[in-house]
């Protein structure tokens, strides 16, 4: 009987939970956050791996220039005729406004092995609802 009052408890608290998340969570995506995209450089460094130099200012942080980046990776995958890219690795640096990204990524065809895959087709949809500029 306990164990079922519990268990009912929790399942109550629940929804107030998440809810509490989800409007803190709205409050932080309301700041003033518009970014200026500078453009994308795609370098072919072999067959299927491929650089994306990307240059932004008004960028939140790392995660805003990885996100350029990984939306230009999944527009160039789709172009190539792929629909998967696996991240090797971003290295991002800040010099005064302007933040500079450089993403590698291996473009395939089929689902590569490893952790870092994007499906590229719902990465450029979602880069379009969030208006990042792809390749």
């Amino acid at each position: 009987m306990r164990h079922a009052a519990l268990s009912a408890l929790m399942l109550m608290a629940a929804p107030a939970g998440l809810s509490a998340c989800a409007a803190s969570g709205d409050a932080v995506g309301q700041g003033s956050f518009s970014p200026a995209y500078q453009g994308i450089q795609t370098v072919l460094l072999e067959d299927d791996l491929v650089s994306f130099r990307v240059a932004m200012q008004g960028a939140r942080g790392v995660e805003d220039v990885e996100a350029y980046a990984r939306c230009a990776a999944a527009q160039y995958a789709l172009i190539r005729g792929a629909g998967f890219a696996r991240h090797v690795r971003t290295n991002v640096a800040k010099d005064g406004n302007t933040w500079r990204g450089d993403g590698v990524y291996l473009i395939s065809a089929a689902l590569p092995r490893g952790f870092r895959t994007i499906d590229a087709e719902v990465v450029v949809r979602d880069c379009g609802e969030q208006a990042i500029p792809t390749v």
